[in-house]
């Protein structure tokens, strides 16, 4: 390895970054020791905004370059960047999270749970917890991620249920999100990374990863739910006023419509963002029938991806000669724990640029999927999960620290799903 001064500085920014994830909490509290709508109010409620925090040391990385480089080269860095994922991630978060596509998705979870032999509100919970990151191999990973998190937030992560609860169903939700997408090849990032060069389709993902994610997922879930069996007690309260409002058939369709074109134009950025402005427009010919848009809820999550992706990128000299000279079940052991440390997807990217063993290539991915929940920043969807479910816990803010206590129960589940169970 042989590093320049700039990628040493973008890893030192970059771990600085991850360090100021585990003191948002700390800023949040801050705040409030100045008075509301202050600068200083202002100014650290904006520190203690996760999905900030990478965008914000992204600035100091690129004055940096600017300094040192050039105006030119700095934006030539930034020209040859690849942003389609935080565009896309902000479009289907939006899209996703519209009260059409919330309702229907919660009457065929409350449809799919009475087919348990268990009290309402625990079917409920373990079918949203099983069937909602599932069915991100076909919706992509962002889109299950929203609808479940604003089920859950709508239904369980209420001033009656506990942190401990909480936290541990955040953790179940970012594991079973990261490997609940592996059922397919183009939903899940850190699959879309490495399958087209792979040669890895829809048959290869199913037989090798995506029945093993599915019975992760239930595991996990059985656990979690069971545990929490006492606070899982009782009828299911489905609102009755918001029932009342009725949202025609054509409506919900149109939106099905532009989340599937989305889902298809994933790659092409310039066809989602102009199909994005038509929906928009949807909206507000539909508004009778609609909620806010989460304009400003999903933009913070691709800023956060976005300022993810700068600062990872010049990664690459020590990531990838250590993914190279690892054996494999070090590298499967070693690829979730690096998980945490950094997107999985920009993992997988690096392990593509690597001759490996078809061995190697499996336990890359499947250590990769099963440590997307230890942080927020090891899977693209998790930040859309914080900033949904953030508003129900004290000050908006969850410590990464309890997100990581919830995650390792199902981490370490994936990883023995993935590491014994044989391909079909």
């Amino acid at each position: 390895m042989n590093p320049s001064f700039l990628e040493i500085s973008a890893s030192i920014i970059f771990f600085l970054a991850i360090i100021h994830t585990f003191f948002v909490s700390k800023f949040a509290k801050i705040a409030h020791r100045y008075p509301e709508g202050s600068m200083g109010e202002n100014f650290f409620h904006y520190l203690s905004e996760i999905e900030a925090v990478f965008g914000i040391w992204s600035l100091l990385l690129l004055a940096i370059m600017i300094f040192t480089s050039g105006y030119s080269e700095s934006v030539n860095y930034i020209e040859n960047l690849n942003f389609t994922e935080p565009a896309f991630v902000f479009v289907i978060m939006a899209m996703a999270g519209t009260k059409p596509i919330i309702k229907i998705s919660e009457k065929f979870i409350i449809k799919a749970s009475h087919l348990l032999p268990l009290p309402g509100k625990m079917a409920f919970f373990l079918t949203v917890m099983v069937l909602g990151p599932i069915v991100g191999s076909f919706i992509t990973e962002p889109a299950a991620m929203t609808v479940t998190a604003l089920i859950l937030l709508k239904y369980f992560f209420t001033k009656e249920m506990s942190d401990k609860f909480k936290y541990a169903t955040i953790g179940l939700l970012f594991v079973n999100i990261s490997i609940g997408g592996t059922l397919s090849h183009f939903a899940a990032p850190p699959v879309l990374m490495v399958a087209a060069k792979w040669g890895w389709g829809l048959e290869h993902m199913f037989t090798n990863f995506g029945y093993k994610g599915a019975i992760s997922c239930i595991i996990s879930a059985l656990i979690i739910t069971f545990f929490f069996k006492k606070e899982l007690t009782g009828k299911l309260i489905i609102n009755s006023k918001e029932n009342k409002t009725q949202i025609p058939l054509w409506v919900t369709l149109v939106h099905v419509l532009f989340l599937a074109v989305a889902v298809i134009t994933a790659h092409h950025m310039a066809i989602f963002v102009a199909l994005f402005l038509f929906f928009l427009g949807f909206t507000s010919v539909t508004k009778e029938y609609q909620d806010s848009i989460k304009i400003k809820e999903s933009l913070m999550v691709g800023f956060f991806l976005a300022g993810l992706i700068v600062l990872g990128t010049p990664q690459k000299w020590w990531l990838q000669p250590l993914i190279a000279n690892l054996s494999d079940y070090v590298l499967f052991l070693g690829a979730t724990g690096l998980t945490a440390l950094t997107d999985n997807a920009a993992l997988t990217y690096l392990g593509s640029l690597v001759e490996l063993t078809d061995s190697a290539k499996y336990y890359l991915l499947a250590g990769a999927v099963s440590g997307g929940g230890l942080t927020v920043i090891a899977n693209a969807p998790n930040p859309a999960g914080y900033g949904i479910l953030k508003v129900s816990f004290k000050d908006e803010s969850i410590s990464p620290l309890g997100i990581l206590k919830g995650a390792i129960l199902p981490t370490i589940i994936s990883l023995l799903c993935f590491g014994f169970l044989p391909s079909l």
